[in-house]
């Protein structure tokens, strides 16, 4: 068999997720088969103003901190064209997206907005007190995901990386392997393994993580 770089592997992979439906604190997006989107919520930032985005294929919205400023959101779309647009709450540049480029997947987390780009690096803008939008150095990753202060990135081999307030330990994945999907919560990571369990850290206070038990869960469509 013929050596395929890491970073040419990146480019076959097939598991971009592109999301069509997104629900910020108090807002609902929407991606429409027509490549349209709409929105339902608060707008106090404007983040449903998105009756002008065309050429949409996949959507996020800002996770909004667990605290009394609800309504501080934004919403993110990935153009057809490996673009991005961001509408929103934008104290933190967190909407300052127009100059990127080869994007295939959006994450968005409380007042930042990560890119996945095709060649598996990450970008990232918004807040940045606590280093959670650290991810320059990033490479082969596949999929990222965002939390209220933490990111995530799912790598090629099904290794996990992460940066971010590790307050309740949700970057704790430099152990994980055989992973397939990784979601974050307020404070706390879920990843989805290649034989159906799940694994999971962070803040346990409801019993968010107590998914040990947990078998055959659908693995995603590649």
């Amino acid at each position: 068999m013929d050596y395929i770089s890491p970073k040419e592997a990146v480019l076959k992979v097939k598991r971009w997720p592109k999301d069509t439906i997104a629900a910020g604190r108090r807002h609902t997006v929407g991606l429409k088969s027509d490549g349209t989107v709409t929105a339902v919520g608060d707008n106090k930032y404007g983040q449903c103003d998105v009756s002008g985005w065309r050429d949409i294929v996949a959507v996020a919205a800002g996770n909004v901190h667990m605290a009394t400023n609800t309504g501080n959101a934004h919403t993110i779309g990935l153009k057809s064209d490996s673009t991005v647009a961001a509408v929103g709450w934008n104290k933190h540049d967190q909407c300052d997206v127009n100059d990127w480029r080869d994007i295939v997947a959006v994450a968005a987390g409380w007042r930042r907005t990560i890119g996945l780009k095709s060649d598996g690096t990450v970008v990232a803008v918004g807040r940045n007190n606590g280093v959670e939008c650290n991810v320059s150095g990033w490479h082969d990753i596949v999929a990222v995901a965002a939390g209220d202060w933490h990111i995530i990135g799912l790598k090629l081999d099904g290794t996990v990386t992460a940066v971010g307030n590790n307050r309740y330990r949700q970057c704790n994945v430099s152990g994980w392997s055989d992973i397939v999907a990784v979601v974050a919560g307020y404070l706390h990571t879920i990843a989805l393994k290649s034989d159906g369990t799940v694994v999971a850290v962070g803040l346990n206070k409801n019993d968010q993580c107590d998914v040990s038990g947990w078998r055959g869960i659908q693995l995603p469509n590649n």
